[in-house]
């Protein structure tokens, strides 16, 4: 699990994300198997993703973007609307630490 954000990480993480478009989208068949996969492999290589839960209502997407959290283990950076920015810090990529890998 990753460590909780600070503020300053947040507004820079924020801020990196501001010109990314979604790698993932989730449509009518919702959070499947194979979605999580990709997000997984997405994080892996970006760290820091923008995810996009189209279909169902407000309750649906809460409830969608939750469990991406909780199985990625990914931090949950911002939510605007259907687009979630979620990080996870790489410990591989050795210029990760809130940094220049985007």
């Amino acid at each position: 699990m990753t460590q909780p954000l600070q503020n300053h990480q947040r507004r820079a993480l924020k801020q990196r994300a501001h010109h990314l478009k979604p790698v993932v989208l989730l449509g009518a068949a919702g959070l499947t198997e194979a979605v999580l996969a990709e997000i997984e492999l997405a994080l892996d290589h970006h760290e820091l993703i923008k995810v996009r839960v189209n279909g169902g209502d407000r309750d649906v997407r809460d409830a969608q973007v939750a469990t991406i959290v909780e199985e990625t283990g990914a931090a949950l950076v911002q939510r605007i609307g259907n687009i979630a920015v979620l990080y996870r810090t790489n410990p591989e990529l050795k210029d990760s630490p809130q940094g220049s890998r985007s």
